[in-house]
């Protein structure tokens, strides 16, 4: 038993002078032992006695030769009150003597290492969360400020002044600046004293300056490794069906519902509206302001409020504002819904003779029926400058020249003139109409130089074109079922002769069968060729519209009612006819050769289908979304068009950017009958319109693909008078100066310039 209470005695911690002798001398009093007071280790018998003394006298040689070793830095630590004698250390070691379970081999002090901290020394064994570096100021959180103008700074832990350190003066700080090295310090807030920074230091501060990254193993452009979306899963994690507990309603949940529902009627539970009321009960004031707002519903539309009186409502109002008798006649003979007041003014010379309002009851009830039949609406008002909606657009001034007045009207006409065409040196304009009469003007002086009356026929002339070469010189006239090539005699004897060898070549060749039933080529007689009639075709149906190709040897006929037959090619030089569809889809109105390219547009009500002649196939459908397709016509360039149409449409069609209209513009007001291009160099376009008016516009393509056309719309033509409903039948441009030809219902064709 004693020897199993010595071992224990040995490997228990050994017991240690107090703490308050042993503080101020760096002695590890804590590695002594955690109580230094007699009697705190166990008891033992007489034989382990004798051990616990061999053990005391141990301990006290090794604490002499400890003391030995560090008395020379006890005497150099200043002396406080609070430490003790060697009385305190001899008590200590007494302890020691006589705690048994206390006891503690010492070999473990020499292990142990010590850390100067300021006046006194601090262990940092293993286990030890303290740092060597401590605080050299222990006067705490106190600012430095409360100590100006004192040679202190403030106190230590032993109530000891702590002397404010030095400053420099005015030369070292000067020489201090100048060095390298001087720049690096900073003034301690707790000490006052310059604290040099380190060469890390410093370079840590000059990164957070430069906003990079402090520290170094840090990479912000590290490779960034997809973990859950770098690899696509092509099935799901979890093939199981949903439970069947997802789409029935839980039973759980509807018993939890009906305990509520119960504890609400059996009143255990209160619903806050409720409990509110019975707590703090609302009151209202019968002499309040109607008009004081309460919670109303969020949807809530305050109902408008009835106009104010005005003056003709007063008792006695002036005289300006009583009614005549002949007034009082027509209110009363006026329906009540047509009368702009539901009563008459009266006078009364004071108010306790103003009799009952008879009406009274009736107005309460229109004004019940308003609110009550009448919806609300709630209507934001937007606040935007009208100007910043319109687009910006040049003034017409610049974009001049352009058609501004009527200069010349030709008269000579009986009856409506159709159709009217300029030659390609623009001096002669032809015209025809309702007289059967086709007529050359001289653009110049508006004289009639030469005409050509159709006989044999009560059809209106519905089309004639100039055939497209450098010098015009026949003219394709459409009169009912027939088309007529005239050669006036304006022109030189040269291009006569070379127009008839033209015109009569076809008859040394034999047409095809086919052209024999589609349309009949005749020579016209002796008679007829002295007159200016050159060549005559003749189709089944009647010939509503001539199309020339650009090359003049082309040239297209419409005829509506002829079905699947009613457009027909035709070639002048060897007269052959042939139709370039087998089926036609729709109703054709109009037809137009591309500028440029092999291409072919057949306009129908509502499309506009584009063809190549080469490939022989359909290249593109436009959709301009027109009701009733009037008229088409094709840019010079070839890569725009515009559509005029019965509802008073004009539709811009930029083929490059979509088969759907790019502006479509509604400025007339009635239906559009004719629209055209300038086909010289001014970037103007035309519609007229049974309004009786011309619209012009500006109308610039630019080679630049990413920029879309500019329309400016310019003037506004008035001039011929509608007669039977019908304006404006037709419109051309001069083929080289900015000047317009239209020609009426009026009988009267007028060159605007």
């Amino acid at each position: 038993m004693c020897s199993i209470h010595s071992t224990a005695a040995q490997s228990s911690k050994a017991a240690a002078p107090s703490q308050k002798g042993l503080k101020h001398q760096g002695y590890p009093w804590k590695l002594l032992g955690k109580q230094g007071s007699p009697g705190h280790g166990a008891t033992c018998r007489t034989g382990v006695g004798k051990s616990i003394k061999g053990k005391q006298t141990k301990v006290r040689q090794k604490v002499d030769k400890e003391l030995a070793e560090r008395e020379p830095r006890i005497a150099e630590a200043p002396q406080s009150p609070a430490e003790e004698t060697d009385e305190s250390l001899d008590w200590g070691l007494q302890n020691v003597s006589e705690d048994t379970d206390g006891a503690q081999d010492t070999d473990s002090i020499e292990d142990t290492e010590y850390v100067s901290s300021g006046d006194s020394e601090v262990i940092a064994g293993y286990g030890s969360e303290s740092s060597t570096e401590e605080t050299r100021n222990t006067i705490g959180g106190v600012s430095l400020d409360k100590y100006a103008g004192y040679p202190h700074i403030g106190y230590d832990i032993n109530g000891r002044k702590i002397m404010r350190p030095a400053t420099k003066t005015a030369v070292d700080s000067l020489l201090e600046a100048m060095d390298k090295e001087g720049w690096t310090g900073v003034i301690s807030k707790e000490t006052g004293e310059e604290v040099r920074l380190t060469a890390e230091e410093l370079d840590l501060v000059r990164k957070i300056q430069q906003g990079r990254v402090p520290d170094d193993e840090f990479d912000p452009y590290e490779a960034y490794i997809d973990y859950f979306s770098g690899q696509v899963e092509k099935m799901p994690l979890s093939a199981r069906p949903e439970p069947k507990r997802r789409f029935v309603p839980s039973k759980h949940e509807q018993a939890k519902i009906i305990k509520i529902v119960r504890a609400i009627r059996e009143g255990r539970i209160v619903l806050k509206s409720e409990a509110d009321w019975e707590k703090h009960p609302v009151f209202y004031d019968i002499w309040s302001d109607a008009s004081a707002k309460t919670h109303e519903h969020i949807m809530h539309i305050p109902a408008p409020k009835m106009p104010l009186p005005i003056h003709s409502e007063s008792y006695n109002p002036p005289e300006e504002y009583l009614p005549s008798d002949d007034e009082i006649d027509k209110w009363n003979h006026t329906l009540p819904e047509d009368r702009e007041t539901n009563y008459l003014p009266s006078k009364y010379r004071s108010l306790r003779l103003v009799p009952g309002y008879d009406r009274f009851m009736q107005e309460r009830f229109e004004r019940c029926l308003d609110l009550y039949l009448a919806p609300r609406v709630r209507r934001n008002r937007l606040n935007i400058d009208p100007d910043s909606l319109l687009p910006k657009l040049p003034p017409p001034e610049d974009l001049r020249p352009f058609p501004t007045r009527c200069s010349t009207v030709y008269k000579g006409h009986e009856g409506r003139v159709r159709s009217i065409d300029v030659d390609s040196s623009g001096l002669w304009l032809a015209s025809g109409g309702d007289d059967c009469v086709v007529r050359v003007w001289e653009v110049i002086t508006g004289k009639e130089m030469w005409r050509f009356h159709i006989e044999n026929t009560d059809n209106p002339v519905d089309s004639l074109a100039w055939r497209p070469t450098k010098n015009s010189d026949l003219i394709s006239v459409s009169c009912g079922n027939h088309v007529y090539m005239l050669l006036p005699s304006v022109l030189n004897d040269k291009v006569k002769d070379a127009a008839k060898e033209l015109s009569t070549s076809g008859f040394n060749t034999d047409p095809s069968q086919t052209a024999k039933t589609l349309a009949t080529w005749s020579r016209p007689s002796s008679t007829q060729v002295d007159r200016g009639l050159v060549l005559s075709l003749n189709v089944k149906k009647r010939v509503r519209r001539v199309v020339w190709h650009r090359q003049g040897d082309y040239f297209v006929t419409l005829a509506p009612e002829n079905g699947n037959t009613a457009v027909l090619v035709h070639l002048l030089s060897k007269h052959q006819s042939q139709t370039p569809f087998k089926k036609i889809k729709g109703l054709v109105q109009t037809l137009a050769f591309h500028p440029t390219k092999p291409l072919f547009f057949v306009a129908t009500q509502r499309y506009v289908r584009v063809y190549n002649l080469v490939k022989q196939e359909l290249v593109k459908i436009i959709q301009p979304g027109l009701r009733w397709i009037s008229s088409i016509d094709i840019h010079p360039q070839g890569d725009n068009l515009i559509l005029g149409s019965y509802d008073k449409k004009l539709a811009w069609i930029d083929m490059d950017l979509s088969p759907r209209p790019y502006k479509t513009l509604c400025y007339h007001t009635k239906a559009l009958r004719s629209v055209a291009f300038h086909k010289g160099i001014y970037p103007l376009f035309c519609s007229a319109s049974d309004d009786g008016s011309i619209h012009v516009f500006h109308g610039m393509v630019y080679n630049d693909l990413m920029q879309n056309p500019l329309l400016v719309p310019l003037k506004i033509l008035k001039g011929h008078e509608i007669t039977c409903s019908l304006g404006i039948l037709d419109v051309q441009w001069h083929p080289r100066q900015p000047w317009l030809f239209s020609s009426g219902a009026d009988a009267t064709i007028r060159l605007w310039t």
